[in-house]
């Protein structure tokens, strides 16, 4: 059981090509999510950022060109308190964005497969949409 006062929290990688954004699906999942995970111990945004887009996708995230996307949370429905917590950042990249081993599938999503994402996902592809970077 976690600490009530501890958010769970993942840092994540938007990337946004042609009115589009990159989604991937880990193994025995229906639902895709923005690529990233949680901080290790000890581990800044960009670090974490880095270490996940690697172990992913196989591609190197440029620290350099992080921009902070936004800070997206889903609320319980029994008190209202944050249940989630996503930290969202854009950032170039290199290397060839081949799924890992733990990584099925990834895509490109438009605004109609919103209801293909995790709950928090939805809120991000919603301010996405509404600053016409999203189809």
């Amino acid at each position: 059981m976690r600490d009530k006062g501890v958010v769970p929290e993942k840092v994540a990688w938007v990337l946004v090509r042609d009115g589009r954004v990159l989604v991937t699906r880990n193994h025995g999942v229906d639902l895709f999510y923005f690529p990233g995970g949680k901080r290790e111990p000890g581990e800044s945004d960009a670090e974490t950022l880095v270490r996940e887009i690697e172990e992913e996708l196989r591609s190197q995230v440029d620290p350099a060109t992080m921009t902070h996307v936004g800070t997206f949370e889903t609320l319980s429905e029994h008190d209202g308190r944050p249940e989630f917590q996503m930290i969202c950042y854009t950032a170039e990249y290199a290397g060839p964005l081949l799924p890992s081993r733990e990584v099925a599938e990834s895509d490109w999503f438009g605004y109609g497969d919103r209801a293909r994402v995790s709950a928090v996902d939805q809120l991000v592809f919603d301010a996405l949409r509404a600053s016409g970077r999203l189809d």
